[in-house]
């Protein structure tokens, strides 16, 4: 497997897409002191690393009625490999999951999940402790978000390598079960 290079152009591309993933192409160059045509070849080149995996619009859930969000921690029976499996693949199939962390501690999974209501969760939580192999669940519920960030803090001073990927790559379009398959 071979190595790429970010130098502090790319990152300070990434910088701006992670703030704003709509800016055109124009705009960004301009923002990365390029011109159109670099720029756009560098944000192709990040795309194919599968540094850029994906672009996406962040809905704001409570205009959208999903007022509440639980950190729901689940304790499987067995630490075996076919019941990950299985628990990867269902909780997968659930929408209002929003994350799902592989934990070393006491719980095996911490799930983040949104729903319109204290009953809608009471349903959610029901059906994830319906899941073969399920041996406890916890949860909590999120009463305000004071702080939530998605742009990763990159370091523009210094270079990053990045493992490249392959054009047939799984990378460009990761699942959350693939995630939980390759934690496992």
């Amino acid at each position: 497997m071979s190595f790429d290079t970010l130098d502090k152009i790319d990152l300070r591309i990434l910088q701006e897409l992670q703030n704003d993933a709509s800016l055109t192409n124009v705009e960004l160059a301009s923002r990365v002191n390029l011109s159109p045509s670099p720029c756009l070849a560098r944000v192709k080149n990040l795309e194919r690393l599968g540094v850029i995996n994906r672009r996406v619009a962040v809905v704001d859930p409570q205009i959208v009625g999903l007022r509440v969000m639980a950190f729901i921690q689940v304790t499987l029976e067995k630490h075996v490999q076919s019941v990950r499996d299985g628990f990867a693949t269902e909780i997968g199939r659930i929408a209002e999951i929003m994350d799902c962390y592989l934990m070393v501690g006491d719980q095996d999974y911490l799930l983040r999940a949104i729903v319109s209501d204290v009953s809608d969760l009471e349903n959610l939580i029901a059906r994830i402790s319906r899941i073969a192999g399920v041996a406890s669940i916890r949860s909590g519920l999120a009463v305000r978000n004071v702080s939530s960030r998605r742009a990763l803090p990159l370091d523009v001073s210094r270079p990053i390598q990045v493992k490249s990927a392959s054009a047939d790559s799984e990378r460009h379009r990761p699942s959350l079960h693939r995630h939980l398959q390759a934690l496992a």
